[in-house]
Order: structure tokens, then sequence, then C-alpha cells
């Protein structure tokens, strides 16, 4: 029989989607979920970017540019000229999903044995994207007493080797919800520039910042322009997931001729989703700030529901629509199965996101979850409810 490759063994299963299974046959029980395990908006798309594509005058649907839309790529230009980011449209590459954008990323700049530097809790996907294309994540681990705070300086410099060719961070962070000050930016850029390193910064999450912080790019770096590389989407900033839109960009010419060969690899981006993602640049500042209260109210919600459960312990976010919990269980993956499979109450359930496949040290989060607050308000009263029943009911 053939073999499937070691790279496919290798490659981790989602802490995300991988209990879909058990969800669906408790839904075929006649259970309802509460679904805090992924990060899909329920706010809805803006409708300039749902009429753009309905209205769309198309004979043929044919490839666009490798590079995605120019009129897209000068339009994003100008929004991030908006927020202080002087860039233009040759420094942009439009990407199948910000997924796709970390892909041209980790192939632009490593090579099968080479290593990244991740904080850690990450995306969990960076282990799949790491694991794609030959390369070992270096793991630093910050701390929940911090918030999940960039960990010092010097415990990067342990992990840096001859083989490190880039840090990657989440700002504001996914599954932390931390956001980066401009001192700890200040302190990576200093460091990549000392050891001639890529920082790579998924940014998607940039316009959920909350507590009147401000978000801060790396393209905001100035001294470290042939360093810096930033990943942007439409998924959560319009919730369009679906659309599967995102871009790199960078002021590294040499990086995006390269990545550019990876674009082309793909032939293009998909043409009725970057009609959508450019119509929906022209949504008005008050639908992000109608969505920024809505998602500060959330989270007040959430964080103190979690926080009136007996052992149940919180880091509070700063930005993105996520939370880390520490719960009073000793396996916090059986604990999510177990909510699934054996737990009901009024013939309801919850489902999260084991933290452990967030981390990539073995054995860090095991009694930690991942809570993604994209449910309305009642909704999360509702969910924290359940979580303190079955707390009680649960038996390691």
């Amino acid at each position: 029989m053939p073999k499937i490759s070691h790279k496919g063994q290798s490659m981790p299963e989602s802490p995300i989607r991988k209990l879909v299974p058990f969800a669906e046959a408790a839904e075929a029980r006649g259970i309802s979920i509460h679904q805090l395990n992924i990060g899909q908006p329920d706010i809805k798309t803006p409708q300039a970017a749902l009429n753009a594509v309905k209205d769309a005058d198309i004979e043929v649907l044919s490839y666009s540019h490798s590079a995605g839309f120019l009129s897209y790529r000068e339009k994003l230009a100008a929004y991030y000229g908006k927020q202080g980011i002087d860039i233009t449209a040759s420094d942009i590459i439009i990407s199948t999903g910000g997924s796709e954008a970390l892909m041209f990323a980790m192939g632009s700049v490593t090579d099968p044995g080479d290593e990244v530097i991740i904080p850690e809790p990450f995306y969990a996907n960076y282990n799949g994207f790491a694991t794609a294309s030959g390369v070992t994540v270096k793991p630093v681990i910050s701390s929940f007493e911090s918030g999940f705070a960039l960990p010092p300086i010097s415990e990067f410099e342990k992990q840096i080797t001859a083989k490190t060719k880039a840090i990657v961070i989440c700002n504001p962070g996914n599954p932390t919800g931390y956001l980066y000050s401009q001192e700890e930016l200040d302190q990576l850029s200093e460091l990549v520039k000392k050891h001639d390193l890529f920082l790579i910064a998924d940014e998607v999450y940039r316009e959920f910042a909350y507590d009147g912080l401000q978000h801060r790019s790396v393209l905001n770096q100035r001294s470290i322009d042939e360093h810096t590389i930033m990943i942007d989407s439409v998924s959560k900033r319009f919730s369009m997931c679906g659309a599967r839109i995102g871009c790199i960009v960078s002021r590294n010419k040499n990086l995006m001729a390269t990545a550019m060969k990876f674009a082309q690899a793909r032939l293009s981006p998909p043409t009725l989703a970057q009609i959508a993602s450019e119509a929906a640049l022209d949504t008005p500042q008050s639908y992000f700030d109608e969505v920024i209260s809505e998602y500060v109210d959330r989270r007040n919600t959430l964080v103190e529901g979690l926080e009136a459960i007996p052992g149940v312990r919180v880091a509070k976010p700063k930005g993105a629509f996520y939370c880390i919990v520490e719960l009073p269980v000793k396996n916090a993956d059986d604990f999510a199965r177990w909510l699934l499979e054996s737990f009901e109450h009024n013939k309801k359930t919850i489902m999260v996101a084991p933290a452990a496949g967030f981390y990539s040290t073995e054995g860090e989060g095991i009694n930690q979850v991942r809570i993604a607050y994209v449910l309305k308000k009642e909704d999360l009263i509702e969910a924290v409810s359940l979580l303190k029943e079955a707390l009680q009911q649960y038996k390691d």
C-alpha cells in the first residue's frame, strides 16, 4: 500500500475544528450548542460588499493578476495610509485568506530545516504552516499572569541559532487577545536588526483594540523596513471569513518578488471575493465604532461571568475577540469532548477550543481553553451559566 508522507503524518489537527464530529453527533441528538470554539463573528457583513458581487456585470469569470486587482491594492494602500502606514500597491500581494499570505511568507524566508520563533500560545495553524514548510517552531512561553505580554527578549535570544530566520507575532493576539505596546515592538525591532531576522506580524485583528488602546503596526517600525512582513485579512474586519481574501505586505522588494512567485504558482486570488473586499473598504467608520462597542460589551460580560465561577481564571484581553481561560480540570481536551458527548442542561451545551493546541511546548495549556466571544450578549450569559453547571457535574 502506498505510504503517506512523514510531513502529512506530522500535520497537527486543528484544536478548533477537531471536535466538530462530536458537535455534529450532539446536534443529531437534539442538543443546542453555543459555539465558543471558533472565531466566526455573527456581525453582519457590510451590505456594500454583498451588493458589489450581486451587481457585478461579468460575462467571463476570469483570472485576476496574480498579485490581485490593481484597483483593490491601490485602495488598500490608501486604507493603510489613513492609519499612518505609508505603502504603495506594489508593496501588496492579495492572497487567498491570511492563511495563504502566511504560507507565502513562510515559503519566502525559510528553507526546510530552518526555524522560526513564536511567542506561545499562538494561532494553532502556525504549527501547520511550519510543518507544511518543513520548518521547526521554537516557542517562547508568555505567561498567563502577565496577560500574555511579550516574553523577555533574553528568552528569544536563547532560542536564536544559525537556522533562525524569523520571529512571528500575532497582534492583537489569537488566542490571547493581547495587544503589543510600542515598547514591546521597539524591543523586537532591535532584536531582528541585531540578528538579521524577519519579523512577521499577523495583524488581522488590527481594528479590534479596546480600552482606549491603539494598535501599532510593524510597518510603522521604519528602522526595520527590510525586515518586516505584515499579514492581513478581511475575514474578521468585515465579518467576511468566507471570502478568503487576505494579503502580504512588505517594503522589502526582494521578499515581495519572491512571494510573487508563490502567488503565480497558485495563479490568482478569487475574483468575486476581491470585488466584495474592494467594495468593503468603503465601509464607514460608524460600522467599526458599533462593532468595537459591541465586542467590548461582550468581552466584559464574558470576563465578569467567568471570574464569578469558582476555580476559573481568565486573562482579560485587550484586543481581538478571544481569551484564554484556565479551568479547574486536569485535562481541558477531555473536558471539551465531555461537554459534547455527555453533558447537557435543558438540551443545551457549549463548545470550546482546548488551548493545548495553541502551544508548541508539550504539556502547556493542558487545563486551559480558548473562548471566542463572537456570540450575542444573552448567548454569552447563557454559555457561562452552562459552563458553571458543567464544572459542577464534571469529574476528572
